[in-house]
């Protein structure tokens, strides 16, 4: 059965951290009244998996056998903390990346579990997430287990970063729509790289002023959320320009957030290179949920 585009997708691979999504989705499910659909994408098999005594038959159906486990086992997880919402589950006999880039072509929005990690020793993220993030057609939600509890933050503002492009043109529409449906204000952040941009007009051997570049900056911002604010007037909006990395910026902000929306480019074969340094950094790093939009997708929004 297909999904439909009222569907937020969770993919179970068996692990806290995807639980702790499974849990997060269902909420969001419950909110936006949305149907949800826990997928679990097995793994390709070894041609010469050891013991099996060539009867791959059996394999196939102890892989599906465990498959079947784990989705009940988050169907139960759905139940815990959303009884009202009665989730569709999925085996998918292919990679997981392969299967949920599938559901993304009709989905609302991929959710997928990463790894708790502390302040002190952030991990980087798998594959599979990497090539969901740069290249699913709807918005990807990366959730992991907040530092100081196992559930991510309910509070605080969605975060958005700014950069003029056409990926973070995106982004804007996604974080709006979060914003608007949570009840939270926004947060849109432009950041300018003061130390690079000082090294290119040392080369060229000019003055950078800073003030004027600032100002720029600030009417960049003004300028890419005009509009947004008429069709969300619900939403408490706080423009915030700062000097430095902008993946920094977003880091330092993110701590402190219940969401925080990047854009993705969208335009090379390479996962890395289609999300840019950025993306990768805040997906791999940022201790709250972050949703990466690219070119195209749509907001999860409320059902219709």
């Amino acid at each position: 059965m297909a999904s439909s585009a009222a569907d937020l997708v969770v993919g179970v691979d068996g692990s806290d951290a995807a639980l702790t999504a499974v849990r997060w989705a269902a909420r969001a499910a419950a909110a936006r009244r949305r149907g949800l659909r826990l997928v679990h994408a097995t793994e390709e098999l070894p041609v010469a998996y050891p013991h099996t005594g060539g009867n791959f038959e059996e394999l196939y159906e102890l892989v599906g056998a465990r498959g079947q486990r784990l989705l009940e086992a988050a169907r139960a997880a759905v139940a815990e903390v959303a009884p009202d919402v009665k989730p569709e589950v999925v085996l998918r006999p292919e990679q997981p990346a392969e299967g949920l880039l599938a559901e993304s072509e009709t989905a609302a929005m991929i959710v997928l579990g990463t790894p708790g990690q502390s302040a002190a020793a952030r991990v980087l993220l798998g594959s599979a997430s990497l090539a969901l993030a740069a290249h699913a057609k709807c918005p990807v939600a990366l959730i992991r287990p907040h530092v100081a509890e196992d559930e991510p933050p309910v509070d605080g503002p969605v975060i958005v970063g700014v950069d003029g492009t056409p990926a973070s043109e995106d982004a804007i529409a996604v974080a709006f729509d979060e914003a608007s449906w949570r009840g939270a204000p926004l947060v849109a952040v432009h950041a300018w790289h003061d130390t690079f941009l000082a090294g290119l007009f040392e080369e060229g051997r000019r003055t950078m002023d800073g003030d004027a570049i600032e100002q720029s900056a600030q009417e960049l911002l003004d300028e890419r959320l005009a509009g947004w604010q008429e069709q969300y007037p619900d939403v408490h909006v706080e423009r915030l320009v700062q000097r430095g990395r902008p993946a920094q910026a977003l880091l330092d902000l993110a701590d402190r957030a219940q969401l925080l929306v990047v854009g993705s480019r969208g335009r090379s074969g390479l996962a890395a290179l289609a999300l840019g340094s950025t993306s990768q950094a805040v997906m791999s790093h940022a201790l709250c949920p972050v949703v990466v939009a690219r070119g195209g997708t749509r907001p999860a929004g409320h059902a219709e």
